[in-house]
């Protein structure tokens, strides 16, 4: 069956759904295959829970009686470009957003900002990898005025996938910094794997944000027309702005084309907020926000999932940034903290994963520092920080059980703590007990 074909069935339909535990009625089931899943077996229950259709790779599970049943070579290239089919059919303008570090907050900030004004469709949570973005792709609807899908990589070609089925007129990379080098190879992979955003945007007419301090960034966007933003100092820049103050919630101004200055007070923790903050207003500026409307879309939004969130609990305050960690992430998260107004500071940090060789190399230098910037009350957790932190002062533990059982033990009461590692350490096991 031709993709048109497919699409004409996908218009009947209320939607997809690639959870066999999500079906109902009107829906397009597609039938993904994983390491550990094969969503084929669940083809019939899905239509037998009022599945519309089910897209299938499995010849010898399907029935070539039963019309609803839809015969594909690979259901994930049927779900990618259908997506893509459908970007085409409707022409909502499209902004895609990727980077190392920021993408989601930067992406859930932008679309404060621009639904202050307009109908918008984004990413939610994190889909933002193969499936996710089709997905997000395929909830584009008429009545939406412009869409920001955000688009997460490991590994090289990742972006240029997910350009192809979200097919962005403009975007943004929020930075780009050492993360998943396993994957990439190398921080000269992850450039290239990022500015795959750019090389669409270059071939196809479009335009990108650029954040004028970052060199990394001026030097990939060569040849690109580009809105800049920045800190104060640059000319040529759309909108500047400056940190004021993170006591601990960041304040800062900002001002569009040496206009009045705008002071916002955020609920977000960390001064590196401000360039995601930036980006966001800049998007909205250029299409035509409101600059009372953004600076109130800033200042409203709150952060979710464990992304730099202040908690503040009957013993402790926890600076809560425990989403992921990579080694920009992670040196930026200790610099705010050394900078915050707090007394009893306290660290919880775990490893950062999927470094690669470099491992060893990146936290030794976070080790160096934990030391520089003079924190004492440092708990380290995992393999890696145990060997770059061999004779230190600090604590040591194997895993976040350990954590749990000395917390359970010896209660830690009256600190500040920041709590950072990557999702996979599972550090916010520790915040019922803190």
């Amino acid at each position: 069956m031709e993709i048109g074909q497919i699409y004409a069935l996908f218009q009947e339909c209320s939607g997809v759904t690639t959870d066999s535990r999500r079906c109902g009625p009107g829906l397009m089931f597609f039938a993904l295959k994983g390491e550990r899943f094969d969503g084929n077996e669940f083809v019939r229950t899905a239509l037998e829970q009022g599945c519309s259709y089910a897209v299938m790779d499995d010849a010898a599970r399907a029935d070539a009686a039963d019309s609803r049943m839809i015969l594909v070579d690979n259901v994930l290239d049927t779900l990618q470009q259908l997506a893509a089919f459908h970007r085409r059919q409707l022409g909502t303008p499209v902004i895609g957003i990727t980077g190392t570090n920021g993408k989601t907050t930067t992406k859930e900030l932008t679309a404060a900002v621009m639904s202050s004004t307009f109908n918008i469709l984004y990413t939610q949570g994190n889909l933002n990898n193969s499936i996710g973005v089709p997905l997000t792709v395929l909830g584009f609807r008429p009545e939406h005025d412009y869409a920001i899908v955000e688009m997460g990589a490991s590994h090289p070609g990742d972006i240029d996938e997910l350009v192809r089925v979200s097919q962005p007129d403009c975007g943004l990379i929020t930075n780009v910094g050492k993360a998943h080098l396993l994957g990439f190879g190398s921080f000269d992979g992850v450039k290239k794997t990022k500015g795959e955003l750019y090389d669409w945007l270059r071939s196809h007419g479009g335009f990108a944000f650029l954040n004028r301090d970052n060199a990394h960034l001026v030097e990939m966007s060569a040849g690109l027309p580009v809105l800049e933003y920045g800190r104060p100092g640059s000319e040529g820049l759309l909108v500047e702005g400056e940190v004021l103050e993170c006591n601990p919630y960041v304040k800062f101004r900002w001002r569009r084309e040496k206009g009045p200055w705008h002071t916002v007070q955020t609920s977000l923790i960390g001064a590196y907020n401000v360039d995601n903050a930036l980006a966001a207003i800049t998007v909205g500026m250029h299409f035509g926000v409101k600059e009372d409307d953004a600076s109130r879309a800033i200042s409203d939004f709150r952060p979710q999932n464990n992304r730099s969130q202040l908690t503040v609990t009957g013993s402790n305050s926890l600076v809560v940034d425990a989403y992921n960690a990579n080694p920009t992430s992670m040196m930026a998260a200790l610099e705010n903290f050394s900078m915050m107004k707090a007394d009893a500071k306290m660290l919880i940090l775990g490893d950062m994963r999927e470094l690669g060789e470099a491992s060893g190399l990146e936290h030794r230098k976070i080790v160096e520092a934990i030391r520089e910037f003079g924190f004492d009350d440092v708990w380290l957790v995992g393999d890696e920080f145990a060997k770059a932190a061999a004779g230190m002062p600090y604590r040591l533990f194997e895993n976040v059980d350990m954590v749990n059982e000395e917390l359970k033990l010896n209660k830690v009461e009256g600190k500040t703590i920041l709590i950072k590692g990557s999702n996979s350490i599972g550090l916010t096991k520790t915040l019922t007990n803190l």
